[in-house]
């Protein structure tokens, strides 16, 4: 396979979730921006994603989309960055991985929107209801360290950013000590400022100045 490697994204997307990942991978990429509305929804762009969103990747000949996918599949191609725990140890970290890319954006994505589960419709809901799937991230997380070990890994990238986003940008996450002091050890991380600084200059002028 061909090590081109592309990602799709709009800095105003959950590609800062991907580009963040591709930071702590440390390989060459190249970016293509696709911006909302008809480029997004272009038969150019629907060829890499159907869905007409980001992000999305593309290496050699293989596309990846969804953002818990992409930092998945990047762990595994790039292995040298040591991202992700050995095979046998990696019960964990698929664990929080796809807790966060169901239950957690499920349940916040919800109450964002102004919905709330009867206690009827709680048990055909996937997540129960956010109270719980809250105070369960908030278990794993309350010991310190990461939320698949010792280790840092690409487990982390994606709830970490789904746990800044929750409580610093749409407050749909408590501002808990737990998640907190979560998001301080992870803030500071190189890769994470690396991808920051690049997503903040491809933003819109006005988008950037508000």
């Amino acid at each position: 396979m061909s090590e081109d490697l592309v990602f799709y994204t709009n800095p105003m997307s959950r590609g800062a979730i991907v580009r963040w990942m591709l930071e702590e991978v440390g390989a060459p990429y190249d970016v293509e921006v696709v911006e909302y509305g008809e480029p997004m929804k272009s038969d150019a762009y629907l060829a890499v994603n159907p869905m007409g969103k980001v992000p999305a990747i593309r290496h050699g000949d293989l596309v990846v989309t969804e953002c818990a996918a992409i930092c998945t599949y990047l762990a595994d191609a790039f292995p040298e960055a040591g991202l992700a725990p050995p095979p046998a140890d990696r019960g964990r970290y698929y664990r929080w991985l796809f807790f966060a890319a169901g239950p957690l954006e499920a349940a916040t994505t919800n109450r964002m929107l102004g919905f709330e589960a009867t206690a009827e419709q709680e048990q055909m809901a996937g997540y129960g209801k956010l109270d719980t799937v809250i105070d369960v991230l908030e278990t794993a997380l309350a010991g310190g360290g990461h939320v698949a070990g010792e280790r840092f890994s690409a487990a982390d990238v994606y709830v970490g950013s789904h746990v800044h986003w929750g409580m610093d940008t749409m407050q749909t996450i408590d501002r808990r000590p737990a998640f907190v002091d979560y998001w301080e050890r992870l803030s500071g991380r190189q890769a994470r400022r690396r991808a920051e600084a690049l997503d903040a200059a491809l933003m819109p002028q006005d988008a950037a100045g508000a």
